[in-house]
């Protein structure tokens, strides 16, 4: 059981949707996530699943629960224990090279979504790939995704998978590459040293997971307000509601080269999705079934995997405490934009490092709510009309 501090918190024990997206052109980012070299350690990727979607799940869809807690609690200790754990997904830097904990202001987590380039799935316990290989992949999204102290509002931020920063010993880059060439370590200090938070917990996924958790709740509702016609690679979608089972949502969050924006509609329809999801399963009964809710848990067992400073009981204890989250507390918003560049050749995204420099300060100190309140006309948060 992981020591508490940080008011009542789990303290990191010495010694852890543009979700998911996977192009078939391998445009992420040219050759920016293959170094790595041959002999860079791998990271075991079976443990590293599991524990992902859990938290993944735990943390983003059952956050909406409520009082359904009740029924997830007698089954999770055998599914958590199932959960696949990741060994060594944080930095081994001294504590003095790392943000330091802010005292009594909540959780964050840096969810990870893997562009696996392969039908077999690595996360999960059905992983028949590593998670991590060094240059074999890189992260497709990144969401931070930060729990207040109080337990009664969640905010999550997508960083787009081309957002050019600095990656620990690599230079400037795109921040997937970070993954692709050092696993979740390199992905953690390369989020920590651009936002200056630290982070709590990590949960990776990879595009086979995504699919098999929408087909698990039976498909999720989507609604295109706009006809979007067919585009190269990509494919038409009707305006109206859809109902779409895993390969269709997959196709919907993976799609950017027909949206006029790119990869930053794409974090919008990525995380319109995740609202839908988390709809569906608030809708279904999911959470107050304990049949539906082991299946539920059983395929998040299956498909990702956490972080293993995440204990068991650290599980039960997020679980509950958000049992009071309702949908209008959790709120979705992309990273302030600064711009599209092209560098070294790359398609990229500028991040507007003054405006996220405000954005992180609100999320370091737990001052969320605060924040979307006074920024609520220049916030890129997620509305109802998404293309």
């Amino acid at each position: 059981m992981s020591s508490k501090g940080r008011g009542g918190e789990p303290e990191e024990d010495p010694g852890s949707l543009s979700i998911f997206d996977r192009d078939e052109d391998g445009e992420d980012g040219g050759d920016d996530g293959d170094g790595g070299g041959e002999d860079a350690a791998q990271v075991p990727g079976r443990r590293r699943r599991g524990r992902r979607l859990l938290l993944w799940t735990l943390a983003v869809l059952l956050v909406l629960g409520g009082g359904a807690f009740g029924g997830l609690l007698w089954v999770a200790d055998h599914y958590a224990s199932s959960v696949e754990r990741i060994p060594n997904a944080f930095p081994t830097l001294a504590a003095s090279e790392q943000p330091p904990a802010v005292p009594h202001s909540g959780q964050t987590f840096l969810l990870v979504g893997l562009d696996a380039r392969s039908d077999a799935p690595t996360t999960g316990r059905d992983a028949k790939a590593p998670a991590w290989q060094a240059g074999a992949q890189r992260s497709d999204t990144m969401m931070l995704m930060h729990i207040s102290a109080d337990r009664k509002s969640v905010s999550l931020v997508s960083i787009p998978r081309d957002t050019w920063v600095p990656v620990p010993g690599h230079g400037r880059a795109k921040i997937n590459a970070a993954y692709s060439w050092g696993g979740p370590a390199l992905t953690v200090q390369t989020v920590q040293d651009l936002t200056k938070i630290k982070i709590d917990h990590i949960a990776v996924i990879d595009w086979n997971g995504f699919r098999a958790l929408t087909d698990a709740v039976g498909g999720v509702d989507i609604t295109i307000p706009r006809t979007i016609e067919a585009k190269g690679d990509a494919r038409e979608w009707l305006a109206g509601t859809h109902h779409m089972d895993g390969a269709e949502a997959l196709l919907y969050v993976r799609e950017r080269h027909g949206l006029p924006n790119g990869d930053l509609d794409r974090t919008k329809r990525q995380q319109n999705f995740l609202r839908a999801l988390m709809i569906k399963t608030m809708s279904s009964g999911t959470l107050s079934s304990p049949a539906k809710l082991t299946g539920l848990l059983g395929t998040i067992g299956d498909v990702a995997s956490v972080d293993d400073r995440l204990s068991n009981t650290d599980l039960y204890d997020l679980a509950w405490s958000l049992r009071d989250v309702r949908p209008d507390g959790v709120h979705f918003m992309n990273a302030p934009f600064g711009g599209f560049d092209t560098i070294d050749g790359q398609a990229v995204v500028l991040m507007d490092d003054g405006a996220a420099g405000v954005l992180w300060n609100a999320m370091r100190t737990d001052r969320m709510d605060a924040y979307l309140a006074e920024h609520r006309t220049s916030t890129d948060t997620l509305g109802q009309d998404v293309s």
